[in-house]
């Protein structure tokens, strides 16, 4: 089976190098036409450079079709006309590829508010704006695919980046409630958790490995999920080759009557209600609700509810 993009209007934020870069050059030689997205920053977010320009420039040279795009992820306005400018040049959009980033490390003890708020707002509010803005297109044309971009340290956390891991765990989020809210119109949202090395994570890796996890080894599993045949609602980890899903998982409820429902009969329960036992992954938030009900009826029986469960 071949996967083709033939015919697609693809957009990739973040796209002057690294893990983007590599994406847009891989969709534009299976045929997708490409905007590529790039403000050209240092990995803090200060300063320009043409980045963009030179990733189309390379597009053209191997035959593809490609255009360059500056705008900022954190203003909807600019995100509304890149779309609105693909759409004219090329008819439509058809993929979403978040992948704009920045990074401004420090402790929580020594990381100032603004920090914390300019790294959420570049990936967290960044890809929401990115995505309201062809949202309604995708709609229209009953097809869309999205990738959000997560990170290990948003789904297990990492030592240093509190801003960065509550965004990417935001978007995973995210991620969840959009593909119910697509779903009828043939859009589909997955989350990708890459580890590459790129200048985001340049000084984070020994030599060695920062060649290892070379961000061409995460394309495959980042163009499958914006495929024609994509799943939805995964959560995919990529890096030097390896592939993994991750899940956010419950157990079974353990309900308590109502004369253990205190903190002491709480505590007294937190073996069962804290076990690694039973798990499963939930597609919406209402199976958390279900599951109570379930083990209320264990308790109980199949009779009616009392009336404050059923309230």
């Amino acid at each position: 089976m071949t996967v083709s993009f033939k015919d697609k209007v693809a957009i990739v934020t973040g796209a002057g190098g690294g893990l983007g870069k590599e994406y847009a050059l891989e969709l534009a030689r299976r045929g997708a036409k490409v905007v590529v997205n790039d403000l050209g920053g240092s990995r803090d977010g200060t300063g320009s450079s043409d980045a963009a320009s030179q990733v189309v420039e390379e597009i053209e040279k191997a035959g593809g079709e490609a255009i360059a795009n500056g705008a900022s992820v954190t203003e909807y306005e600019q995100m509304e006309k890149m779309v609105a400018d693909a759409k004219q040049k090329w008819g439509g959009v058809h993929i979403l590829i978040n992948n704009a980033g920045v990074l401004r490390d420090k402790t929580f003890a020594k990381m100032e508010p603004a920090d914390f708020e300019f790294v959420v707002k570049v990936h967290l509010t960044g890809s929401a704006f990115a995505t309201k803005a062809c949202w309604e297109t995708f709609r229209e044309q009953a097809y869309g695919r999205v990738l959000m971009t997560a990170s290990s340290t948003g789904l297990f956390g990492n030592f240093g980046q509190a801003n960065y891991g509550a965004a990417k765990l935001g978007l995973a989020g995210l991620t969840k409630t959009l593909q119910l809210e697509g779903a009828k119109y043939n859009i589909k949202v997955n989350t990708l958790s890459p580890v590459a090395g790129t200048r985001m994570t340049e000084d984070l890796f020994p030599e060695e490995a920062f060649k290892l996890f070379d961000p061409v080894n995460v394309v495959p599993a980042a163009l499958f999920l914006v495929s024609e045949d994509a799943p939805t609602n995964a959560i995919v980890g990529a890096g030097a080759g390896g592939f993994h899903s991750a899940w956010v998982m419950m157990n079974d409820a353990v309900w308590l009557k109502e004369e253990d429902r205190t903190v002491e009969g709480f505590a007294a329960n937190w073996d069962k209600i804290g076990a690694m036992s039973n798990l499963h992954a939930p597609q919406s938030g209402a199976e958390q609700s279900a599951a109570i009900l379930k083990a209320m009826q264990g308790v109980l029986g199949r009779g009616a509810a009392p009336s404050s469960a059923r309230d």
